[in-house]
């Protein structure tokens, strides 16, 4: 049952059959009461009709021999006052649902044209108080309605009567129970009841199948999705991308965002290739270095050469403390917006000590973030500077309207405008061999942009006025109260 209802397509095609059904039992529901409170309105106007013709013959003074009690069908009965039968249809064998079950009525007693029934021994239960001062020859204007049955001539039936009331003249007050019968009623909602039950399985089961197929057909594409992802995955091949359909709903909007996330993923994937191969060639270096002059140390002490192997050793740590920040940074690590720094201060510390740096720095300019890491890209900035400059390097802080921004400048060759983008890559090195003489991997600059856009900056590069390259850090300032 679990695996039946699983799918998306189960329960769509269950739950617009649930729905339909629910709205054709409520539409059958009021069809039939429809349906049955018309028919009954007919009956209820038939006897009404009936039971004033009868009224009206009475009101006009016929005898009870005189009216016409025998229609099709259609019993009558006529009661005095004292709950009397005086004047019933003559094929009337049994009754119930009127005033009296009584059907055969009494033998008159006195020539005038009055009659007297079996006593029953109660008042009459149907007077209303405004109907029971009738002037002779009157018919009352409220007509009641009950339900009862009625045996007529053998044949029994389920009848709507309706009593209306009339002063006779010579016979007091008198009531009329006239019947019309409810079998067009029982037939015509035995027969919408049959239909319905017929019909509307069948409706449902039409519903389920079309809902079945259109979902089919609506989540075609995504199972081509799902089964081209399963195959990637199997595979292992980013550069496969799922099919998109030639639609503009959710689905191709669907397959469209998964591309472009293989994309990115695919990116990053190759990304952290590079990033693991580049590593392992910047690691290999030093550590062979290293481990040279120690063998050698090792076998001719008085060859070991202490300085170079400090100084790969000092290579080789740098290295690692940047693969260990680039790893933290791919991880997602934020810096905490809550703690704030002097960006100003900051740099007044990067440059000191350091020979040809200047700083303009005129006012202090708060920023949120890790300070550590802003230290170390304002580091990374300064090395690369001095790295190329060839006299002189300037550095600067200052406020722009919601920004604080900080520039480094030197007055070396600059960087071709093809390269600006190009240097914020991992390991790449525009002059490969004096960075590797200068101790430089290619991380420096593309941890300075992580920083930079983790704290919701940017870092960029242009020409500086001095000749050289100006990379200018751009970085929201600090929240008043933040």
């Amino acid at each position: 049952m679990r695996r039946l209802f699983g799918s998306v397509r189960s329960r769509a095609t269950l739950a617009a059959t649930l729905v339909v059904a629910v709205a054709l039992v409520a539409a059958g529901a009021a069809v039939l009461l429809s349906l049955r409170s018309n028919l009954t309105d007919q009956a209820e106007a038939e006897a009404d009709r009936s039971a004033r013709t009868v009224a009206a013959g009475l009101a006009l003074g016929k005898r009870y021999d005189q009216l016409s009690l025998d229609g099709d069908e259609e019993p009558v009965q006529v009661v005095d006052e004292n709950r009397r039968l005086v004047a019933a249809s003559e094929d009337l064998q049994r009754i119930s649902g009127t005033n009296t079950d009584v059907v055969k009525p009494a033998q008159p007693t006195a020539p005038g044209g009055g009659e007297e029934g079996e006593d029953s021994d109660g008042s009459n239960d149907d007077g209303d108080d405004d109907e029971s001062s009738l002037h002779p020859g009157e018919i009352g204007e409220r007509t009641t309605y009950t339900n009862g049955s009625a045996t007529i001539d053998g044949e029994t039936g389920d009848y709507r009567f309706a009593a209306v009331k009339v002063e006779a003249k010579n016979k007091g007050l008198l009531i009329v129970y006239a019947g019309a019968p409810l079998s067009a009623e029982q037939s015509a909602v035995d027969t919408a009841l049959t239909v319905m039950l017929i019909g509307f399985p069948l409706l449902l089961g039409v519903v389920a199948g079309v809902t079945w197929l259109v979902t089919r057909r609506a989540l075609r594409p995504v199972e081509g999705i799902r089964g081209e992802m399963a195959a990637i995955t199997a595979s292992e091949d980013l550069a496969r991308r799922v099919p998109v359909p030639d639609t503009h709903d959710e689905v191709a909007r669907l397959a469209r965002t998964t591309n472009e996330t293989l994309a990115a993923l695919e990116t990053s994937v190759e990304r952290q290739r590079r990033f693991v191969a580049d590593a392992s060639h910047e690691l290999r270096s030093p550590i062979a270095s290293l481990r040279t002059q120690l063998e050698v140390g090792a076998a001719h002490p008085e060859l070991l050469d202490v300085k170079g192997a400090v100084e790969d050793t000092v290579r080789l740590q740098r290295l690692a403390a940047d693969l260990l920040l680039l790893a933290r940074l791919d991880a997602g690590e934020r810096p905490a917006a809550d703690a704030r720094f002097d960006l100003a201060a900051l740099a007044r510390e990067g440059v000191e000590g350091r020979a040809g740096v200047t700083l303009e720095a005129p006012e202090a300019v708060d920023v949120a973030g890790s300070r550590g890491q802003m230290g170390r890209l304002l580091t990374n900035l300064l090395d690369n500077a001095q790295r190329h400059a060839r006299s002189a390097v300037r550095v600067s802080v200052r406020r722009e309207g919601e920004w604080a921004v900080a520039g480094v400048a030197d007055d070396g060759d600059g960087v071709p405008g093809s390269d600006r983008e190009r240097i914020f890559e991992r390991f790449v090195r525009l002059d490969e061999a004096r960075s590797r003489d200068d101790g430089g991997a290619g991380l420096g600059l593309a941890i300075a942009r992580d920083v930079a856009t983790r704290h919701g900056g940017t870092l960029t590069v242009r020409d500086a006025p001095t000749g050289g390259a100006l990379f200018e850090l751009r970085l929201p300032l600090a929240r008043s109260g933040g």
